[in-house]
């Protein structure tokens, strides 16, 4: 295994050993969570828009939820720790691509994303590139991540994110203007007592309007125990 001087190795969920970069972002909850947000389709083909390390890739391949992986990433150096990452987790299903998603040709099952969630003209610009571009919709925003999933996925594919809630509008906006419908949502706190800081959506493409909103998950409660030692949401977050 290749590990840089700027990287560091550290074993995560489902025994991955996750190769990151040190002035990157690093694995947290929000990709965790939208791993097991996703329904299992075991012959079904996936992308992953704008994998970074590959983490969410590499923690569906391990839990064996889809047949094929394309991971996809805009940024180069990110597209070599993610292959890194697949070869030593030993995952032969995930093949990393480097390109911008706005000119990837694929079709696919299911699309899922932890998209760039900040507005260029939005907060400080950090001053790694590379957290700038992770984190700002540098390199198209999420209207152009959703004409790209619409273009990508097939007629009723799904599609999955997870998104800050003081954009949730813009996502759904983007969504249903792409031809693809919201069909399930969670909000994500810290405690009851907190504001949503996340949200999980699930949408369909060319699917009929119509969205359930599950009940919240609550990071100090008992649901988030069974998220992390399963993999999976408790069926009471599925759409009845």
């Amino acid at each position: 295994m290749i590990l840089y001087n700027d990287e560091t190795l550290t074993r995560v969920n489902d025994n991955i050993e996750l190769i990151q970069k040190k002035d990157g972002l690093t694995f947290g909850t929000d990709a965790y969570l939208l791993s097991a947000y996703m329904r299992e389709g075991r012959s079904s083909t996936a992308v992953d828009f704008g994998c970074g390390t590959g983490i969410i890739s590499l923690l569906c391949a391990a839990r064996g939820k889809f047949g094929k992986i394309y991971a996809v990433d805009v940024q180069s150096e990110f597209c070599d720790v993610a292959r890194r990452n697949c070869e030593h987790n030993g995952f032969e299903n995930i093949e990393v691509i480097h390109s911008d998603v706005r000119e990837l040709k694929l079709e696919s099952d299911v699309v899922f994303t932890n998209p760039p969630y900040m507005k260029v003209t939005s907060g400080r610009a950090n001053e790694s590139s590379a957290k700038n571009i992770a984190r700002h919709e540098v390199c198209g925003d999420i209207n152009d991540f959703m004409a790209s999933a619409c273009r990508v996925l097939r007629f009723g594919g799904l599609f999955y994110a997870v998104y800050r809630t003081d954009r949730l509008i813009d996502l759904l906006d983007a969504m249903r203007k792409n031809g693809i419908e919201p069909k399930r949502m969670t909000y994500v706190h810290a405690t009851a007592d907190h504001q949503p800081s996340m949200v999980l959506v699930e949408g369909k493409r060319g699917g009929k309007a119509g969205l359930n909103i599950t009940k919240p998950l609550f990071m100090d409660g008992a649901d988030i125990d069974y998220i992390y030692e399963k993999g999976e949401f408790p069926s009471e977050f599925s759409i009845k």
